[in-house]
């Protein structure tokens, strides 16, 4: 059983109570999720406790809920909404101190260019109030039962950073899937659609690298072909 995304997640039994068991590969990443989840434990967000942090793996408690995206399109669309309220609740806590610092997209933007990605009109929009991010507001890091969110996983890129970046990486990725996507994340934050749309070059380009050097090749095709036709990716 996998809960997340991201690293080796598996459910184990510790003493006739079911818990997860995550490994990371990066110790850095590791530090990152237990910062944020020690620091989200009275916070009143659904995360997983922290049940026991080692040197190679961290228990937490096993969590209720589907996917996201587990349910039709239209309930996707509904917890997409629903899933506002804990992003804009995040956004508005004090951020921990020793939080990673946001990704550089300026070297991002220079690094696609030298790669060779297909044209995209790269500007790096001016950062707004530094916040509490999650770093990766996704399908498969959002449970849902029904309509609601009961909870938020995968906290290991979670870092200081432009709120509004955030959500429009939420909302970018979410678009790809199904166009209405971006309303119903934007409108349900209470975000202006064009400040939103602006950071949306820069999410293809990390995606675009990120698949370069990570594969698998078919994904790569299938972005470049998508960015070839920007702005309609």
């Amino acid at each position: 059983m996998r809960q997340g995304a991201v690293g080796h997640v598996r459910s184990v039994e510790r003493h006739g109570r079911f818990l997860v068991e995550k490994r990371f590969a990066d110790p850095r990443r590791r530090d990152t999720e237990v910062l944020a989840l020690r620091e989200l434990l009275h916070q009143g967000l659904p995360v997983p406790e922290l049940v026991e942090v080692g040197p190679e793996a961290v228990l937490m408690t096993l969590m209720p809920g589907e996917r996201l995206d587990a349910g039709s399109a239209d309930l996707r669309l509904d917890r997409l909404r629903a899933s506002t309220t804990w992003l804009r609740r995040l956004h508005e806590l004090r951020p921990p101190g020793r939080l990673p610092s946001a990704p550089d997209d300026a070297l991002t933007a220079r690094r696609y260019r030298d790669a060779g990605g297909p044209a995209l009109p790269l500007v790096v929009p001016p950062a707004g109030r530094p916040a509490f991010c999650h770093g990766d507001w996704t399908d498969g890091n959002l449970l849902a039962v029904d309509a609601g969110i009961t909870a938020v996983l995968d906290w290991e890129a979670a870092h200081l950073g432009d709120p509004l970046r955030e959500l429009s990486r939420a909302a970018w990725a979410a678009a790809r899937k199904d166009p209405r996507s971006f309303d119903a994340l934007v409108s349900g934050y209470g975000a202006d659609p064009s400040a939103v749309r602006a950071w949306f070059p820069v999410h293809a380009a990390e995606l675009w690298l990120w698949f370069a050097g990570a594969g698998p090749p078919e994904y790569l095709e299938q972005l470049t072909r998508e960015l070839v036709r920007w702005p309609d990716a």
